[in-house]
């Protein structure tokens, strides 16, 4: 077995040790490969019944893995499943094709109850207000959240000009906080799973004076140093988290903050909708000034 470092994780430590195994623990760390948050489900007996191997096999293996007991094992696995791993959250049914849409719509439906029974009314006005009044509104995200930061900054530049991502591709952090002031709102989004050094960058960023709305899953602890922490339940049934909450809170806060802007922000917005049919109509009258000519032209012959 090839060596692995003490803090690798279960699944890396698993497939380094694959070539070197004996016949029935292979079969059991395929088996955990496939399904790897069984073993924080299950005891070991439970764990060996499951994958057809005996009690001894899995002491064998977790010893091997470099675990001193089963549970330090377990302990492990239960640590990375809450870091939000879609491998360590799921089953051996996720997925089923018996698995019914129900299930999918009572958990998107709790998410909801359990997000918004945690929103203040006050605190909605007051970001949708600051999002109105900032210089600028700047939004950042990785992973998935990048795709939720990219959704709210498409529905709020409908309201508000000054509205950006960042970084750009080929962009640094330190080339847009450096841009940032007091006069300036954050929002980031730090769904899971979020990388190391998002807090960092969170430090950073509360630093600039800026105002900073931080959006996250129900696992993050409440963060007291920016401005706001919306926290959204995105538990699931299923390997990938459910992000309707996150979506619902996104269209709320746009939709307060098109009420707050009055006469300005449906301007705009009326604007913005005038340009999406001026293409059309120019197209429309394009072709059917086409259509004459080649009839004319066909008429002339």
């Amino acid at each position: 077995m090839k060596s692995t470092p003490a803090a690798a994780s279960f699944l890396t430590r698993l497939r380094d040790s694959l070539d070197s195994l004996h016949p029935t623990e292979k079969r059991l760390a395929e088996f955990l490969l496939d399904f790897p948050g069984e073993l924080a489900s299950y005891s070991a007996s439970e764990l060996a019944k499951l994958s057809g191997v005996s009690n001894a096999t899995v002491t064998r293996l977790v010893r091997r893995l470099g675990y001193t007991t089963f549970d330090a094992a377990r302990r492990h696995v239960r640590e990375e499943k809450n870091s939000g791993s879609p491998l360590f959250l799921a089953g051996r049914l996720a997925g089923s094709p018996g698995t019914p849409l129900g299930e999918h719509l009572e958990q998107g439906v709790e998410n909801l109850r359990w997000t918004f029974a945690r929103l203040a009314e006050a605190d909605v006005q007051a970001i949708a207000q600051r999002m109105l009044s900032a210089r600028k509104v700047w939004l950042t995200g990785f992973r998935s959240s990048q795709s939720m930061a990219s959704y709210l900054r498409v529905q709020l530049f409908q309201i508000k000009e000054e509205v950006q991502m960042f970084p750009a591709p080929g962009g640094t952090f330190g080339e847009y906080i450096a841009s940032m002031g007091p006069s300036d709102m954050v929002v980031v989004f730090g769904l899971r799973r979020r990388p190391a050094r998002l807090r960092a960058i969170l430090a950073q960023l509360v630093q600039t004076g800026a105002s900073v709305l931080y959006i996250t899953d129900e696992k993050v602890a409440r963060n007291t140093h920016v401005s706001w922490h919306l926290q959204c339940a995105c538990a699931s049934t299923h390997p990938f988290d459910n992000h309707g909450a996150v979506v619902a809170l996104c269209h709320a806060l746009v939709n307060s903050a098109i009420d707050l802007s009055g006469h300005g922000g449906r301007e705009r917005l009326a604007a913005i909708e005038a340009r999406h049919d001026a293409p059309v109509r120019q197209h429309h009258f394009q072709a059917q000034h086409q259509i004459a000519r080649v009839a004319v032209a066909q008429h002339l012959h």
